[in-house]
Formats: C-alpha cells, structure tokens, sequence
C-alpha cells in the first residue's frame, strides 16, 4: 500500500478538544475534531450547525475549549460571515493584535441541503475562513434519514427500499465557485487530512471547503472497531477519491490506490447496502470506475 505523505506540521501543544465527549461509540468525529483544532490552534473561532457532530461543542461540560457558536442548520456560513466581519472591522481599527482563524464544522445535511444557500453565498463572496463539512452521508442525528449525500442504493430510515439519486458531488459544486481551495479527506488518512488543514490555514485569505468522508457504525451499520478499516476501504476501492481544486481549476489526486480494489469489499461490510442486487453493484463499480478514471486523465 503506498504511503501517505507527511509534511512538517506546527501543532498546537495544547488540546483543545477534550475526551469524554457524546459522539457515539467508534464514530471519527472526535478525531477529526481534535486534527483540526490541533491545527488552527487556540487564536480560533468556531461555528457548527445543528448536528451529531457538533454535539461535543454545546453539552456541558463541553469538549471544545475555544470560542464556537452553536446555530442551526441553515446558518452557519451567515454565522461565520458576521464575526468575519466583526474581525475586519477590529483590524482595521487597530484592535486585532493576532491572526485568528476561522471555521464551521457542519455535517453532509447542513453543508449540502439545508445549509446550502448560506454556504454558495459566501463562497461566492470569497469569506475568510474554513469550512469543514464532515459527510457521514445521512442525517444520523434525527434518525439515520436520506441526504444528498447518501449514495445510489443505500438504506435509511426514509429510503426502506434502497435510495434511488445518486450523490450530489459537492466538493465540485464548491471548486465552481472558483475559491482558493477545495479539498477532499478521509478520517482514515489522517496525515492527508492534515496537510490540508495545514494548507487552507496557510494560503492567505478566501474561503477554503474541506470535505471529510466519516464513516458512522451507527447508520452504516458496521461494528463500531471497523470505523477506519471502512474509510480506507472507501478508499482504496474509489468509492472516496482524495483530491485538491485550487481556485477551481487545478485537480490533483493527492493519493492513487495501486491497484484499485473491487467497490464489495467496501459494500458488503455495510448493512446499508444489503438490499443492492448484482446488477445494481455492477453499475456502481462501472460508474467508480468512470469517474476515477476521470481524474486520472
């Protein structure tokens, strides 16, 4: 299996995401929780929307121990455009001695559906500051429903029969907005998550997407030990590809899986997709295909 790269990384010494938090039993959230904020650091500032993974922020005693707001789903990109705002106008004035940086943390249904409009907004505007939406394709907090982000063929709670649409590729709807940098990352390649990190927080000012694909034992059903097994599997099947837009044309794979894996040995660890026939696996391998091969041109 090829390597992943590691870059030299200024950390922060101090955890600023605490154990004993609420996220359920094997989920990644922590981890990514904790990468990001060892990242960015304590001169940070925070906003996640209404869902499982900004529970750690809000509940008593919280996990989080930097500044963060708690909103609802469709709002965390106006949230997080207003203390922008309020920065700029400090720094101007001469009241901002420091860099602080700014992010949101929202999941696949506060990023691509509810929280959408909020979001293409201030990428449009070009926003200072990072957006993490962690994709653990459902809407796990209200009960494992459908998002855009579900795959073709998936079980949910509002999909019994299995999902029909296919998912919505938002880190290309994002590079269309032409901002600085769009990424794609895995809990399960944590040295790549976070040389990206380590990227948006360096490159200057502008609106940076970082989309983290988080398996959920809970809702894919899978044993909660097998979380990072999941993420690699999705990886080195196609089924998640690990890339990087710069200003929205520059692509570049930032790890290729030799050779790629059949898409069941990621399917059929899953009890989401007991319900997919052959034929139905067989279009799903023949469109991974189709699109990896995409970006390998």
């Amino acid at each position: 299996m090829k390597k992943e790269a590691r870059n030299e990384v200024i950390f922060s010494r101090e955890d600023l995401f605490k154990p004993g938090h609420m996220l359920c039993p094997g989920c990644g959230g922590g981890i990514i929780w904790r990468m990001i904020t060892k990242v960015l650091g304590k001169s940070t500032i925070g906003v996640t929307s209404a869902s499982c993974l900004g529970m750690p922020a809000i509940i008593y005693p919280a996990a989080l121990v930097i500044p963060s707001l708690y909103v609802s789903f469709a709002s965390a990109s106006a949230a997080i455009s207003g203390v922008s705002a309020a920065l700029r106008t400090m720094e101007r004035e001469g009241k901002l001695k420091e860099k602080i940086n700014l992010f949101v943390l929202a999941g696949d249904g506060g990023t691509a559906d509810i929280g959408f409009a909020s979001l293409s907004a201030a990428a449009e505007r070009n926003e200072d500051f990072i957006y993490f939406c962690l994709d653990n394709e459902a809407y796990m907090n209200t009960g494992i429903q459908r998002s855009s982000q579900t795959p073709v063929g998936t079980w949910t709670m509002s999909t019994p029969r299995g999902k029909g649409e296919a998912k919505k590729d938002m880190p290309l709807i994002m590079a269309a907005h032409k901002i600085p940098y769009v990424a794609t990352a895995s809990v399960s390649y944590p040295h790549d998550l976070v040389n990206k990190i380590t990227k948006a927080r360096d490159m200057g000012k502008g609106f940076k997407y970082i989309h983290v694909h988080l398996p959920c034992p809970t809702g894919w059903r899978f044993p909660e030990n097998k979380t990072i097994e999941i993420g690699r599997l999705a990886v080195e099947t196609g089924m998640w590809r690990l890339f990087e837009v710069e200003n929205g044309t520059k692509t570049r794979l930032t790890f290729k899986p030799k050779p790629r894996r059949p898409v069941t040995d990621y399917l059929n660890l899953q009890g989401r997709f007991r319900l997919l026939k052959a034929h139905e696996i067989d279009s799903i391998q023949k469109d991974v295909d189709k699109q990896f091969h995409k970006f390998m041109s």
